[in-house]
């Protein structure tokens, strides 16, 4: 509105009239987008991705270069926008412009809703595979130079399908039509659990199925990084099977793995089962007791150690076994094995605050393109968590971080020289801003 059209006047306060007016200028909610850009110059992560990509579009005719697109989309999902349809209208966004590398008053505007979707369900097999381990590599590089050790957690989640989505298929333990994400993790000597891959699946496949490939990947990164690293692979039950132990001993790595129960294991472990049914006798629920034992099943082409934890919760015996080689004693085993619990927790954050579910286009590619976005602006996310080690912040979530220091509104001004964004002067958490500049900003 002009100054010759009347604004919306509300109730006064403290006899001045509130007078609305849309004359405001370039304003943004989105601020934070700033923020997501250095850490992602920091990763240098958009740049690898579209190194990996193939742009198949005649030079003359394209408009928006693939690294802005890839960087478009990924800041969107990271800050909360996870469809592509919410481009058309954040097109123009002065700070997503900014961040973006482009000047926030120009006349151009950032790539809309389809040619987003077409660079989704353009990019081939071989080259999700590139991006995949462009991505992977900007993670890992993140991880402490110092740590003597990194465990890799493993773990498989249902994304439910909506639709007519290519391999989407009926799993009767989930008991819905889906798809079936394995997610891979690194933690480094500093504990935070870092998404380092997405692989997408068919509804029905095993849990097994693409590990090998993601384990030959991403421990030859490690290892060429820190030739002396000790790699420790960490997965339920679905991973403790002959195929997945033989696999660690071919690379050479150590495992701490579920197990699932069968009478064999009923068997050796009946006096330990014993044990714990005695002291239930006397300290009731919550008594544990830990044992071990060598075990060679039919399919194994090795004895392994196995640990057992017994415990009577409720009046009922509940045994649970682990396989693995890490020399550490069978309580302390099945304690270091349970801190893979927090990865479950990242699992919900990865699904929920980064909407990692979103794969609604019909071609499978173009669904584990999408996936491989969702861990782009993950990755983004869990650089800004690392930098806030020290604070109150070091442990918030994503969907925290977002709303508290992300979703922060800006006057945006572009002069000859400079773009300004002016940020609400009682803006209470400064401070915070202030230091993730500083902290991703500066080698």
């Amino acid at each position: 509105m002009t100054d010759s059209i009347p604004g919306l006047v509300f109730p006064a306060v403290r006899g001045r009239a509130v007078v609305v007016k849309f004359d405001g200028g370039d304003l943004t909610s989105d601020a934070g987008l700033t923020l997501i850009a250095a850490a992602d110059r920091r990763l240098g992560l958009t740049e690898a991705l579209a190194e990996a990509a193939l742009d198949r579009r005649q030079a003359g005719k394209v408009q928006h270069p693939l690294a802005e697109i890839l960087r478009t989309r990924i800041y969107a999902i990271a800050q909360g926008y996870e469809d592509a349809n919410d481009l058309d209208r954040l097109r123009e966004d002065p700070a997503l412009k900014t961040a973006c590398g482009r000047l926030p008053q120009s006349g151009a505007a950032l790539a809309s809703q389809p040619t987003i979707s077409r660079m989704e369900n353009g990019l081939g097999k071989r080259e999700l595979v590139l991006m995949g381990r462009a991505l992977a590599e900007s993670v890992i590089a993140q991880l402490p130079e110092d740590s003597p050790e990194v465990i890799l957690d493993v773990d498989v989640t249902d994304d439910p399908c909506h639709g007519q989505q290519q391999l989407q298929i009926f799993n009767a333990f989930y008991n819905e039509h889906c798809y079936l994400p394995l997610l891979l993790y690194v933690t480094g000597s500093d504990g935070r659990q870092r998404l380092a891959a997405g692989l997408l699946r068919g509804g029905n496949v095993a849990s097994t199925r693409g590990l090998w490939r993601l384990l030959q990947a991403v421990v030859g990164m490690l290892r060429r990084r820190q030739p002396k690293v000790r790699i420790i692979l960490r997965g339920d039950s679905g991973f403790g099977v002959e195929k997945v132990l033989a696999w660690c001993h071919r690379l050479d790595i150590s495992y701490l793995l579920g197990l699932a129960s069968n009478p064999a294991l009923q068997r050796k472990s009946t006096p330990i089962q014993m044990d714990a049914a005695l002291k239930y006798r006397w300290e009731g629920d919550g008594c544990r007791e830990f044992g071990e034992f060598q075990h060679t099943a039919k399919s194994w082409r090795q004895p392994e150690r196995v640990i057992i934890k017994a415990e009577i919760t409720r009046g009922e015996l509940n045994p649970r076994y682990l396989v693995t080689d890490v020399k550490l004693s069978p309580e302390q085993s099945y304690h270091w094995y349970c801190q893979r619990g927090d990865r479950e927790n990242r699992i919900k954050e990865f699904k929920l605050d980064l909407a990692g579910g979103r794969t609604s286009c019909h071609r499978f590619l173009a669904n584990q393109a999408r996936l491989l976005l969702h861990v782009a602006a993950c990755a983004l996310l869990n650089t800004m968590q690392a930098a806030l080690v020290g604070t109150r912040w070091a442990t918030a979530q994503v969907n925290t971080l977002r709303t508290r220091l992300l979703k922060v509104g800006a006057r945006v001004i572009q002069s000859t020289r400079r773009i300004w964004l002016h940020l609400p002067s009682a803006f209470p958490e400064q401070k915070a801003w202030c230091l993730l500049y500083h902290r991703l900003t500066t080698s």
